[in-house]
């Protein structure tokens, strides 16, 4: 943004005003441009920068593509969230990690919307923004964009995150709470997926959300939110009022941000509470949050359970953004019915809410492994295709060994992807294993799943959207004049 008559405004050139200027941006080595891939299917060569060497002794090389059309974000739709989501998908193959530069104000929105466009995700998206400008003397820009470009240049973590103020969040469990302090945005129900300190980056793998289909990367954008309505439950709130809402032409959803934990005023002839059965009737959802800044919807007291009565569904701990996003999100899925859309908002697609369930205690054994025990231990169970131990160590600690690499790079799946057993193979992946992983050497699973000659693995890997590293496809394409078919398969 830069200063005009008219107030802060968008402009064009960040990677050159913003970025290259910037010693922490820019380490003066001049790398090659990058090729991004644009609407029409063309390609355009974008300049390219590398930052500083980082505390994990690494470079991160980026550019910056802007969009034609600059938008503040209280401008932005589905349409702008569309366009993010096609830009990804176009460069998903070419890039490790995309940073989204937007504005605070619809911030949160665009997380939760992303989140749910953006299907079987294996990559790192992150969202940040800025109080203040990078172009101002005192902001809050330069911090942010850094820390999300360390994060998204270093950890694989798959999920559309939201950095801000040296935290990562989940982004559809965000939501702005300031509109001038630096700590603007909060995740009030779910903790931070990472934090940056002076001397490293923590990082709570135990939180991190995976992809647990075995399906490619794709993304779903026919969306309609003006389908969907947002209404907030007030003292003394018109029946007539709400049913005029209801009565709206094409709407097909509500979300009620209700009292505490799930109420709304009732009255002795419940006039209210029939407005919303009428309208549940006539196939409209309506999905109750709490306005409360933390805490669930619970039927605890009598108006919440009448509203419950009249088809109402819990919308447990998400938060405003993430309910009126997600709704839209299903509404929009070809084929699916009413009573489909009810049950996917009572559940958690992509950890937006939390699901409530049975508490249970157990003793832990008299000897814990430590986690490097655990993940040897792991490597020789999936080289000797011991499906059974690979199932018990994956259950003691599956958070921290999916992604784990050993002493060359290797992670459990990239050892598996040459393994004598497709269906841990299958294991890994189904438990959210990421296939974008590069070992020391600069190799991913399916390279070495092919160059192993294991056409199952190839196909199994291929079908989770693995894809081979710009970085391989030299090598892969002279190994496939022995192996043509196998290698076809893998991409090269």
């Amino acid at each position: 943004m830069r200063r005009s008559q008219d107030g802060f405004v968008p402009a064009r050139g960040f990677l050159q005003a913003g970025l290259a200027p910037r010693p922490s941006f820019n380490d003066g080595s001049g790398p090659d441009d990058i090729q991004v891939a644009v609407e029409g299917g063309r390609e355009e060569a974008h300049r390219s920068l590398r930052t500083p060497l980082s505390t994990y002794e690494k470079h991160i090389r980026y550019t910056v593509y802007e969009f034609t059309d600059l938008l503040d974000s209280s401008s932005i739709s589905a349409s702008g969230w569309t366009s993010i989501a096609e830009t990804i998908l176009r460069n998903y193959r070419a890039f490790d990690a995309f940073v989204v530069l937007h504005g605070t104000d619809s911030l949160a929105y665009t997380c939760s919307a992303l989140s749910f466009m953006l299907q079987n995700l294996g990559k790192p998206v992150i969202l940040t923004g800025s109080q203040a400008p990078m172009l101002e003397l005192q902001n809050d820009a330069t911090d942010n964009l850094l820390g999300s470009l360390i994060i998204a240049g270093h950890f694989m973590i798959p999920e559309v995150c939201l950095f801000f103020n040296h935290k990562l969040f989940r982004g559809n469990r965000t939501t702005k709470v300031s509109a001038s302090d630096f700590a603007a945005f909060a995740s009030p129900n779910f903790p931070p997926l990472a934090t940056i300190s002076s001397l490293k980056t923590h990082v709570s793998w135990e939180l991190i959300y995976r992809p647990t289909h075995i399906k490619p990367f794709s993304i779903q954008t026919n969306r309609a939110p003006s389908d969907v309505a947002c209404l907030r439950i007030f003292p003394g709130i018109k029946p007539e009022m709400v049913d005029a809402i209801l009565q709206l032409d094409g709407l097909k959803g509500l979300v009620l941000e209700t009292f505490g934990s799930g109420n709304a005023p009732g009255g002795q002839d419940g006039v209210l509470t029939k407005v919303f059965a009428g309208a549940v009737k006539r196939g409209i959802v309506i999905v109750s949050i709490t306005q409360c800044m933390t805490g669930t919807v619970l039927p605890l007291y009598e108006p919440a359970v009448q509203l419950e009565r009249a088809g109402v569904i819990s919308g447990h701990d998400m938060t405003s953004e993430a309910a009126l996003t997600k709704l839209s999100y299903l509404l929009a899925m070809p084929d699916m019915t009413v009573e489909q859309i009810v049950e996917q908002m009572s559940r958690s697609l992509r950890g937006e809410l939390t699901e409530h369930t049975p508490m249970a205690f157990a003793h832990p054994r008299d000897v814990l492994p430590t986690h490097l025990a655990n993940l040897t231990q792991l490597g020789y169970a999936i080289s000797k295709g011991d499906d059974e131990e690979v199932q018990r160590l994956l259950k003691s600690d599956v958070a921290w060994l999916l992604n784990e690499a050993d002493y060359s790079g290797n992670t459990p799946l990239h050892i598996a992807a040459t393994g004598p057993s497709l269906e841990i193979l299958r294991l890994l992946l189904q438990q959210g294993a990421s296939v974008h992983i590069r070992n020391k050497s600069g190799r991913t699973p399916l390279f070495l799943a092919a160059n192993a000659g294991l056409t199952e693995h190839v196909t199994l890997l291929k079908q989770s959207g693995a894809h081979l590293h710009s970085g391989e496809m030299a090598t892969a394409k002279s190994h496939a004049k022995k192996h043509l078919d196998l290698w076809r398969t893998a991409g090269a």
